[in-house]
């Protein structure tokens, strides 16, 4: 019961996801700063430790929380592992440093302290087994207390900074108040810093033919030039038969159509298997090693789902859900609808030995090298089940990311993130003006920075968006370089992204002849204006820090609403970045934009030069407003460095 004379509180701990149920987010590299309010009844002195470790170890670091204001504190640690980490707050009535308070005090008041000096000795004791000169100040205190000749050397010594420090440094703790202990998860890099692309290996080839993992290693260099770090492969395994859809999703198919990837199984196999016109494992394999020379990885699809003739529907009937007429309910999104695919039952008798087959089949391909999935529509399945599978993986393998492709919800959304997905797709290919892709920057950067880390896309093979349904150039410039610029992760669905195809289904957000049921034959060689800013701002992201944060995203302001204007510092590499964007897409527009010029420590009068690293242009600025213009028949948008 000794808990029950605890005097000192911990409340507010902050930040924590969902009260600590779930753990918080950071890359290995970055800092994690935790405020708690800390305080007891009366007025003693108060102190308060934060402890961590990472799973694999055994011992806790810990280091001191700082004193801020109003009972507020604050504490820093740098985690120096990937994987699962715990930490806690201690705090207690430090009698000690409270010692030392009253008595500086009552000197200070000009009372006799020779009874106080002798009270002092107490805390003494616990620090006789130091080493050193830590061993001599204590030596020399508690000889100098004791000695009533010694009196003014001993106020001296009593009142010292050097005493407060070695105080500090190992804490006099009684009746200890601790918090449970909160989660943190740390990813590698990648996890907050990734440039997608995504193509279907099965129009790799030179011709109409069906392409191969072959053909798509083959185009690695066109990816590796472009500046992308992950290729991401819409699924590769056997395609079903029955229901197979035709072009543009017809219900009909004829004999020479491909199907959908997305009905994953066939005769040729199901997950664990690659679709016999594509090649081997082996052949992945390949990819994957000559890929990952170049600083490329390969990022699969996982798309728990599964044609009417995958093995899985005969071998395993119990892990689905039959109608009265012997059928099974094909999947539906409405208004879409996926005759092709029959979805799985995750409450099934048998859900014990379904969910470890599936846990099965991303542990297969991990051990063919690949460390990054992009999941289908994990919305529609239990976040149990993801949170379990997971956690499963990262036990062995901590490395691996997960990309969550949920247009759904936000809280759907976020509650994806907090059971373990390391990115999420967004609504950024909906935020089309700037009012509404403001508000969703300041939602993104502070409501959910903490364990949401979002990817924008401006096209997917399902998405087409209104906006790039014409040929207009502006338009797909500006949508790529938002992309690229607000988020550190961000992907896009090429070659048909650059080559600016536009054709879509009549009044649809979808591809006309989409890519998703047949093979198309793509201009690999296009050389536009387009693909020439993707390859320069892939590059800029890579050599300049700020870019490579998405929560230090801070919207400026710009006397106009077309164009939408923010600032993004990495103050670590003194990184200073500017960025305008012109929203309409057939006129020029200007304006004068705030510069946040004193979280650089310029002054309101002081010089400094903005260059323009897509131009080169540069220009001497001065004070917090200046003006701009971008036309968007050349580029409609800014890409400024600040340098002082």
């Amino acid at each position: 019961m000794d808990e029950m004379r605890n005097r000192a509180v911990i409340e507010n701990v902050s930040p924590l996801v969902s009260g600590g149920l779930h753990a918080l987010k950071l890359v290995k590299g970055e800092t994690l700063s935790i405020k708690a309010d800390v305080f007891a009844d009366g007025h003693d002195v108060v102190n308060a430790w934060l402890f961590y470790k990472h799973k694999s170890e055994r011992k806790w670091e810990k280091t001191p929380l700082e004193f801020i204001i109003n009972d507020s504190w604050k504490v820093s640690f740098t985690p120096e592992k990937e994987g699962d980490y715990r930490f806690f707050i201690e705090a207690w009535v430090d009698y000690a440093l409270n010692w030392q308070h009253e008595l500086r005090r009552k000197v200070q008041g000009g009372q006799d302290v020779h009874v106080e000096l002798l009270d002092g000795l107490q805390y003494l004791r616990p620090l006789e087994k130091l080493k050193g000169t830590e061993k001599k100040l204590v030596v020399q205190c508690k000889n100098l207390f004791e000695d009533k000749k010694m009196y003014d050397q001993a106020l001296t010594l009593a009142q010292s900074k050097e005493l407060e420090l070695l105080f500090r440094k190992y804490p006099f703790q009684t009746f200890v108040t601790r918090t449970e202990e909160f989660k943190l998860w740390v990813d590698r890099k990648r996890a907050g810093f990734s440039a997608w692309y995504e193509f279907f290996p099965r129009s790799t080839g030179k011709t109409t033919r069906h392409g191969t993992l072959k053909d798509a290693a083959n185009r690695l260099e066109y990816v590796k030039d472009l500046g992308f770090d992950v290729l991401y492969l819409p699924p590769i395994h056997p395609i079903g038969l029955k229901h197979r859809k035709g072009k543009n999703n017809t219900t009909k198919a004829n004999k020479n159509d491909v199907g959908s990837p997305w009905a994953i199984g066939s005769k040729f196999g199901g997950h664990k298997d690659i679709h016999p016109d594509l090649g081997s494992v082996e052949d992945l394999r390949a990819l994957v090693k000559k890929a990952g020379k170049m600083g490329v990885e390969i990022a699969m699809d996982f798309a728990i789902q599964c044609a009417p003739d995958h093995p899985y529907v005969k071998d395993h009937p119990q892990w689905f859900k039959w109608r009265p007429d012997g059928t099974v309910q094909y999947a539906e999104n409405p208004p879409k609808k996926y005759q092709d695919i029959l979805p799985i039952n995750f409450e099934c008798d048998d859900w014990e030995n379904l969910w470890n087959e599936l846990l099965s089949i991303p542990m297969y391909w991990i051990e063919q090298g690949v460390k990054i999935f992009r999941v289908d529509n994990p919305h529609t399945k239990p976040y149990r089940f993801w949170q379990w599978l997971i956690d499963k993986i990262h036990q062995k393998h901590p490395e691996v990311l997960f990309l969550s492709e949920a247009f759904t919800r936000p809280k759907v959304m976020h509650q994806l993130a907090k059971v373990g997905f390391t990115q999420s797709y967004t609504y950024f290919t909906w935020r089309t003006n700037k009012h509404e892709l403001s508000e969703y920057i300041n939602e993104l950067v502070t409501e959910s920075q903490h364990f949401f880390r979002p990817n924008f896309w401006p096209n997917t093979p399902d998405i087409l968006p209104f906006e790039l349904q014409q040929p207009n150039e502006a338009s797909y410039l500006s949508r790529y370089f938002l992309a690229a610029t607000l988020s550190s992760n961000y992907g896009m669905y090429g070659p048909v992204y650059e080559n600016m195809v536009y054709q879509s289904v009549p009044g649809k957000e979808e591809y006309w002849n989409s890519e998703k049921y047949q093979i198309d034959n793509h201009n690999w060689e296009v050389n536009n204006k387009l693909k020439q800013v993707i390859k320069l701002v892939n590059q800029i992201r890579n050599e300049h820090p700020a870019l490579q944060d998405t929560f230090n995203t801070r919207l400026c302001a710009i006397e106009n609403e077309q164009i939408i204007a923010y600032f993004k510092r990495d103050i670590k590499a003194d990184s200073n970045m500017l960025f305008a964007v012109n929203m309409d897409p057939y006129y020029k527009q200007s304006g004068w934009v705030e510069v946040p010029i004193s979280d650089m420590g310029i002054q309101p009068d002081e010089t400094y030069i903005v260059k323009d690293l897509i131009t080169q242009s540069s220009y001497e600025w001065t004070g917090s407003w200046n003006y701009i213009e971008l036309n968007p028949h050349g580029l409609p948008f800014h890409c400024f460095q600040i340098v002082k």
